[in-house]
């Protein structure tokens, strides 16, 4: 695990943990990540598989932090990209103190969950069951879900909760901090993600191009940041490309007279500012790059290792 213990020590009574959240697809996790930390460092969206990498939150809880790892959705990998990403998950949860498994409580077990419930099930590894989105589903049903769930693996708790509503994280947070190893913290108190800001950025734009061609841009697309520089008044003037792999994908981002891209960089430029704290100034360019899911480069900028096939 590339993270070291940087902070001073502090008293003998701080605790600090990793704990990764994992699950399939669109059970929660991004959004579970934001309540716990308290602010919005994922992104989310409807688009299933959003997250691409992993993603660290960090909370305090008392005298413990928590240092909170959004991974990808686990599911069955047909790309290059894709495996890419259940292998971030899976490595995400190997390094772990504690992995909190999210299943979506209104959609029950699926064949993704089945297969995470097999993998965890002879792990040894310490995990909480974390069934999201409670609002959804009569207290019958998921009592019924608890049970069969808890036949298939070992869990030390679980939780019931709706990440989106905050019902249950009190209780999860309590957990958390109780659970996590003594130790000194990793990160300073007022920091609340380790993403850089050149990355959360990228994200940021990439959060706003789904939002708003959640139906028409296919998932093959991403975004990132190819200049970042602060001017002499302050000011930050920053690049993003946008790389998709056919020229039709292009016109559906620029849209009519360049309408869309104009709204998707104003709703991404305000949320920016909101993070860097200054004014800024965002260009968006968008490449065609047919194979760009095949460039060891491309994945070094999302953050994962490059698949050998």
């Amino acid at each position: 695990m590339a993270l070291g213990r940087v902070m001073a020590d502090l008293d003998q009574d701080t605790r600090c943990g990793v704990i990764a959240l994992i699950g399939a697809p669109n059970a929660g996790k991004s959004t579970l990540l934001n309540q716990l930390v308290g602010a919005k460092v994922a992104i989310v969206t409807r688009k299933v598989q959003t997250t691409r990498s992993r993603l660290r939150g960090i909370a305090i809880e008392g005298k413990s932090q928590l240092v909170l790892v959004d991974t990808p959705g686990i599911f069955a990998p047909k790309r290059r990209l894709d495996r890419a990403m259940v292998e971030a998950a899976w490595s995400g949860y190997a390094d772990a103190d504690i992995s909190l498994l999210l299943i979506d409580a209104a959609k029950g077990v699926g064949d993704e969950d089945a297969h995470i419930l097999e993998r965890i099930g002879t792990g040894g590894r310490a995990v909480a069951l974390v069934l999201n989105k409670i609002d959804r589903v009569p207290r019958e049903a998921l009592l019924a879900l608890v049970e069969n769930i808890s036949g298939r693996a070992d869990f030390d708790r679980v939780f019931m909760i709706s990440a989106l509503t905050g019902d249950g994280i009190s209780e999860l947070r309590t957990y958390l901090g109780e659970a996590v190893p003594a130790g000194p913290w990793l990160f300073p108190e007022d920091q609340l993600s380790d993403a850089p800001l050149r990355h959360a950025a990228a994200e940021i734009t990439r959060e706003k191009l789904y939002l708003r061609l959640h139906e028409e841009l296919p998932y093959v697309s991403t975004v990132e940041t190819t200049s970042w520089k602060v001017l002499k008044s302050g000011d930050i003037r920053i690049e993003q490309t946008i790389f998709v792999v056919r020229e039709s994908q292009r016109k559906i981002v620029l849209g009519k007279g360049g309408e869309t891209i104009k709204r998707i960089s104003m709703e991404a430029r305000k949320e920016i500012t909101e993070i860097a704290d200054k004014p800024v100034h965002l260009f968006l360019f968008v490449k065609v790059r047919p194979k760009w899911g095949d460039d060891p480069e491309r994945y070094r900028e999302m953050g994962l290792d490059f698949p050998k096939s």
